[in-house]
């Protein structure tokens, strides 16, 4: 840990938030003489309280160690790059269009990786009026089911919740030129590219 450099940090994250060096010792139950070191590259945070800077701050433990809050590239939002996580833990669904760091339950996600249909992973879609009426024969039960179903176009991305137990059939209104991404609890994302 470079002190120097996560002493920057910490006085430009302080400033960011508008807060007095005191107000951030008392926050941390420390002397307001110690943020000056760290600030000033003389000392480093303890562990115990990089947790508590962290909260304070906004941000991640390991951005406060590295001292370095580097921007991601602007991609400009394209729907079409969406990535999807799943918590392993949990079963929180998350999902980001952009270079992003995400955790659930403490651990770093990966973003899935979709692969195509197969024989046993497929989704039928009929029209029914306005709508997509998409339905997916699968299993649904309590240890392997279909999670979620996204349709994701350009500009947008419609996503539901499925829980074990239930049809996996739902409706989306219809719009030509989406990719229907799909989530299998045991063998992961599938996707249909076209759905019409």
């Amino acid at each position: 840990m470079d002190c120097s450099k996560v002493g920057k940090l910490i006085l430009s994250l302080r400033k960011e938030k508008n807060m007095t060096q005191k107000e951030v010792a008392e926050a941390l139950n420390i002397s307001d003489k110690t943020i000056s070191k760290w600030e000033r590259g003389l000392g480093c945070p303890d562990v115990s309280l990089l947790g508590n800077l962290s909260h304070i701050f906004g941000v991640n433990i390991e951005k406060i160690l590295l001292g370095d809050l580097e921007p991601n590239d602007a991609d400009g939002g394209n729907m079409k790059q969406i990535k999807f996580y799943v918590c392993q833990n949990c079963g929180n669904i998350i999902n980001n269009i952009g270079e992003a760091d995400i955790s659930c339950c403490g651990r770093k996600l990966e973003p899935l990786v979709a692969k195509p249909e197969d024989d046993t992973h497929i989704a039928k879609i009929d029209e029914i009026e306005d709508d997509y009426y998409i339905t997916i024969p699968h299993e649904m039960s309590k240890s392997h089911y279909i999670s979620f179903v996204a349709y994701v176009m350009w500009d947008r991305a419609l996503l539901v919740k499925l829980y074990p137990e239930q049809d996996a059939g739902i409706r989306f209104q219809k719009v030509y030129g989406g990719k229907l991404y799909y989530y299998c609890s045991q063998h992961g994302l599938w996707v249909k590219e076209k759905c019409q």
